[in-house]
Order: C-alpha cells, then sequence, then structure tokens
C-alpha cells in the first residue's frame, strides 16, 4: 500500500492531560506572527490536525500543536495550538509540554537547573522557566499574557436554572461556575452531566455576549467553562476543577490558561493576596500552581501577571500514516 501521509510525533502527558508535538510530516507554517500561522494551518493543513486528534489515531479529548519559528529571533519556540473544534489561542498545559519537549529533545540547549525558555503562541510570547536535573526537565513555570476579568456576576438562564458567571480571560476566555451552585461536584460520576451543562453555557454566553478581547479581535468567545469547588482545610486557597472546551472536550490537568483567568478572578475579588499561591487540582487529582506577581492594564481594563506551574511527561513516540486505501480517512469523533 503507498502511503498517503506521514506525520511523526512526540506525544507527553501534563498532569493527566495529553499534548502531541508535531514535528516532522508537516509543510512549515507560512505567516510572520503565530496568529498568521494560525490561519494558515486551518486553511491549509487542517486535515493533519483531524487525523492527529480523530478517531482512531487520537480521541475526542486529544490535544496536540504545530512546532514553528518564534515570531524573531528573541524566541525561543512557536507553536500554533490544535484540539477537536480547531484551534486555540493559548493552552498552558500544552506551554509546559513544549517546553519540556523541546528542551529534553535538544531542540532549545539547557543551559543550567533553573533554564529560561521564551515560547511565542497566538496569545502573545510567554516566558518560561523549565527546573532541570541532568537531561531531564522536573517541571516548567510560564509568566502568561494580562490576564483579566472581563464580566463579572453574569447572569444566565440554563437548564439547571438561573447561575451568576464570571468571565475571564487567562490567554482565552472562560466562564468560571462554581459546580456546588448547579448541584454537581467535580468528580467523574458527574462528568457527562458537566459536559452537557459547559456546551449549554458556552452556547448561551456566545448567543447573549460579545465576548472578545480589547486588543485583538481575533483572540474572542469562550473558550471553556471552568467547573471549580474550594477545598477546605490548610492555609492556602486550594480549589478543584474542571474545564469544560472546544466542543465538549475535558481537561483532565488543571488547565493552565483556565488558572491564569482563575487568578484574575481570585485577585479581582480578594479571594487570594497577591503573591500567595492557589493550589488548583484537576479531576484526576494533579495539581498546578499558581500565583499572581503583579499588576498590569489592558486597554485601561485592571489586569494581573500571573505565574503558572506544573511538570509534564513523554508518553511516547509515534509515526501515524493515513494510506490511499483507507476508506475512513482521516477519521472520525463519535463524540
Amino acid at each position: 500500500m503507498s502511503q498517503e501521509l506521514c506525520v511523526s510525533t512526540v506525544d507527553y502527558h501534563t498532569a493527566g492531560e495529553p499534548f502531541r508535538v508535531v514535528h516532522e510530516g508537516v509543510p512549515a507554517l507560512e505567516g510572520r506572527t503565530i496568529l498568521e500561522k494560525r490561519r494558515w494551518a486551518l486553511d491549509n493543513i487542517d486535515h493533519i490536525r483531524q487525523l492527529l486528534v480523530y478517531e482512531p489515531r487520537g480521541h475526542a479529548d486529544m490535544y496536540g500543536c504545530f512546532v514553528t519559528e518564534p515570531e524573531d529571533a528573541e524566541g525561543d519556540l512557536g507553536c500554533v495550538f490544535f484540539h477537536n473544534e480547531g484551534y486555540s489561542t493559548a493552552c498552558g498545559h500544552g506551554t509546559i509540554a513544549l517546553v519540556t519537549w523541546g528542551l529534553e529533545q535538544g531542540i532549545v540547549p539547557i543551559t543550567g537547573p533553573q533554564t529560561p525558555v521564551t515560547v511565542d503562541v497566538p496569545s502573545g510570547r510567554l516566558s518560561t522557566i523549565a527546573q532541570v536535573k541532568g537531561d531531564k526537565v522536573t517541571s516548567v513555570r510560564f509568566r502568561n499574557v494580562p490576564s483579566f476579568v472581563f464580566e463579572n456576576d453574569l447572569s444566565l438562564t440554563t437548564s439547571r436554572g438561573p447561575l451568576k458567571i464570571d468571565i475571564s480571560y487567562g490567554g482565552a476566555f472562560y466562564a468560571s461556575v462554581h459546580a456546588p451552585d448547579v448541584g454537581m461536584r467535580v468528580h467523574k460520576d458527574d462528568l457527562e452531566a458537566l459536559i452537557a451543562l459547559g456546551r449549554e453555557i458556552k452556547h448561551a454566553i456566545e448567543r447573549e455576549q460579545n465576548v472578545v478581547h480589547p486588543l485583538e479581535p481575533e483572540l474572542r468567545d469562550v473558550y471553556g467553562v471552568i467547573f471549580f469547588e474550594r477545598v477546605e482545610g490548610g492555609e492556602s486557597v486550594h480549589h478543584k476543577n474542571v474545564t469544560i472546551f472546544a466542543d465538549g472536550e475535558v481537561d483532565r490537568s488543571p488547565c493552565g490558561s483556565g488558572t491564569s483567568a482563575r487568578l484574575a478572578v481570585l485577585d479581582a475579588s480578594g479571594e487570594l493576596p497577591r503573591g500567595e499561591a492557589l493550589i488548583h487540582d484537576g479531576i484526576v487529582g494533579s495539581t498546578f500552581t499558581g500565583t499572581v506577581v503583579d499588576a498590569a492594564e489592558v486597554a485601561g481594563t485592571p489586569a494581573v501577571i500571573t505565574e503558572v506551574e506544573g511538570s509534564a511527561f513523554l508518553t511516547g513516540r509515534h509515526e501515524f500514516v493515513l494510506t490511499e486505501a483507507d476508506p475512513i480517512g482521516t477519521g472520525f469523533l463519535l463524540r
């Protein structure tokens, strides 16, 4: 059988969430900026995204990126993130995995036990610090683009009754919902109901609100719905969450850009003092830590600078093939 398409990836998980780094078998993404490269990917190689995300080679909750050149000589890596619905503007767990891959594969040189790596993503430029032991990365901390509250206490009518929802930005826009307010827990037993309600809330907000970044109109719309609950005990602010994003996709990790979005809400409400860490658990029990480290402003709106830290682990190296005779083509999604 002749090979129509062959794509190589290195796969990681960050706090349980998959991340597929595409490093061979795709053309160089065209464009000067990462946003331009993102548009080019949609128009020219979206079939490769489908091949790697869709069944039988992937699944509805798969995530990954096309690696690109940075926007200028000050950057080390660039990337365009993808998922089951298309292309995201930010991905914290993916940034952690990408930096881990870049250092462990020798794409970016290790310069010491704390190695800085600069990454260009669609939402902007991220400064990261990797903790390194020998030739292995033990964790990555990224300093995110400015995060801010877009809408506070938005009233929304849902199938679970009326809700008050905060919308905030952490590289992408997220709606925050206190899970007990809708009679649910951040637990796998409630996952199908959380997915359904997450889709409902996302679509309802998009019908009623024009959610757009004030400086970049391409950064728009609600990307995910974060269902959270507070974990009592201990001296730190401790939350557990699950993020339903894209087309009902479930983040197994605590969601990196979502952590930044939550930090903006917690800072604005005064629940989390600046400089103190948020312990942020995901639905599978993994943890990110997040901190507000500085104040900022976005087009006159108060904002914060956040740092989020987590760890990624190698899960496999793959060569994905699509033959001309395969009637399934680039695949399918059942959910």
